[in-house]
């Protein structure tokens, strides 16, 4: 099954007409015809089977023939990660914890960031790609880069862990982790965080953890994370 993404459907749509660019892909590309069936999420956990009308190159029209609501997730799961020198790197963390069932991500820039900047726009298709590829329903929501510091003085709630890697005061992450809690998990730069940002989230009440032996790179231990709280949760 091909899965296709549009935000504007609703469980009340009857009909609805691609743009452009969509609607060259289906006709040209993966050259759909009349009658052929195809398969729609709005990303906010709608799956719709519709039925194209009109194979138009310009405008692909189509009819909603069925609509699933798939089951929200029991928890929230928000990474918050410092993004990459490397932006292949980063894209690459963006789409495997979309595939992994990540709820929500946030790009903060630290001390020791290499990178201060992101392209929202960029990143979003990514995320938008990762999930039509791997057929789920849920867009995760993409944020605006901001600082630590302007992170940690917003109010969070749930269960909130900060990943560094500093030999001591750190807890495993696997057993701390309760399924169906909402999480939030800072994961710092290549640097790490600094000493004054890990004792900054303290304060601010998030748990200082490790996610096992090895040494990992920033991509690396947020897709860890990701899976592992997936795991908890999925017992």
């Amino acid at each position: 099954m091909q899965l296709f993404y549009t935000p504007d459907l609703d469980k009340d749509a009857s009909q609805f007409t691609f743009p452009e660019d969509e609607s060259k892909h289906i006709v040209k590309v993966l050259r759909k015809k009349s009658n052929d069936t195809l398969h729609i999420t709005n990303g906010k956990g709608l799956l719709f089977e519709a039925k194209i009308k009109d194979a138009n190159p310009k405008k692909c029209s189509v009819e909603i023939i069925s609509e699933t609501k798939k089951h929200k997730k029991r928890y929230w799961f928000h990474l918050v990660v410092a993004p990459t020198k490397s932006n292949d790197r980063f894209e690459w963390f963006l789409e495997k914890a979309t595939e992994i069932g990540v709820s929500e991500i946030t790009p903060i820039i630290c001390e020791h960031s290499k990178r201060k900047t992101v392209k929202l726009e960029r990143l979003q298709k990514v995320v938008q790609s990762a999930m039509k590829q791997s057929l789920r329903s849920y867009l995760p929501k993409l944020n605006e880069a901001v600082t630590l510091n302007e992170f940690l003085k917003k109010e969070h709630n749930g269960l909130l862990f900060i990943a560094h890697c500093a030999e001591h005061g750190r807890v495993d992450l696997k057993r701390r982790i309760a399924p169906d809690h909402d999480v939030t998990i800072l994961i710092g730069p290549e640097g790490d965080f600094s000493d004054a940002e890990i004792q900054l989230a303290k304060e601010k009440e998030f748990v200082a953890v490790s996610l096992g032996e090895a040494r990992l790179r920033t991509e690396t231990a947020a897709v860890v994370a990701c899976s592992t709280i997936n795991l908890i949760n999925d017992r």
